[in-house]
């Protein structure tokens, strides 16, 4: 039951730094227009948090992969982000050794069939699908949020429509995108055993994601 545990999120609803997400079906991917960025792989971070329902051992790990983004007039419009489900790995500050586990046993179980079946589904494809000006008096628990951007996220074959504040900062050669949010695992189907199985029941449904991406022309 402790391995089930990284598939749930920090906090919850009640997480003071991570935002809320809406959801929606898929939508159009947005067209790409003006300079082009690719992603620095090495300077990019995408951690994810998750535990037991009530808090109790916290799992907390990375993954990362590759991408590209579009800007036009200074404004992000388009892009898209290829997680590899092969690079997730755990903290091994996560796991505690006097569970008798390492944090590679909780790799091999998160890329199995029991979660992500990294060998049916390797990635997780992010793509934006709309960019808008964080309207003014909109609530944002991400500091420096600007933008509300929206995007197809698909998991393991399923395909959501999120939309999350976040922080992104256009130059003339980089650019820079930030954002904090938890996503429910149920809306992609991502269930532990079968669903009502009262493994699954105990783990919490919110996944928390932080994203730190850096683009370079």
């Amino acid at each position: 039951m402790m391995f089930a545990a990284a598939l749930a999120a920090t906090a919850c609803k009640d997480n003071k730094t991570a935002d809320s997400v809406s959801t929606g079906t898929e939508q159009s991917a947005a067209a790409h227009s003006g300079d082009a960025y690719t992603i620095d792989q090495s300077a990019s971070t995408i951690k994810w948090h998750a535990t037991h329902k009530g808090g109790l051992n916290p799992r907390y790990g990375t993954v990362s992969g590759t991408g590209t983004l579009s800007a036009d007039n200074g404004n992000l419009v388009s892009g898209e982000y290829t997680a590899d489900m092969n690079t997730l790995l755990t903290d091994p500050a996560a796991v505690n050794p006097n569970e008798g586990k390492k944090s590679t046993d909780l790799d091999e179980h998160l890329k199995s069939e029991d979660f992500f079946d990294v060998a049916s589904h390797p990635n997780v494809v992010f793509t934006i699908t709309k960019v808008e000006d964080l309207a003014a008096g909109t609530e944002a628990r991400l500091e420096g949020a600007n933008k509300l951007v929206s995007g197809n996220l698909s998991i393991k074959g399923q395909t959501v429509n999120v939309t999350f504040p976040a922080k992104v900062d256009v130059a003339e050669n980089e650019l820079r995108l930030a954002s904090k949010f938890i996503i429910n695992r149920k809306d992609w189907g991502l269930n532990y055993k079968t669903e009502g199985n009262p493994a699954d029941w105990a783990i919490s449904q919110d996944v928390e994601l932080d994203l730190n991406i850096l683009a370079k022309k």
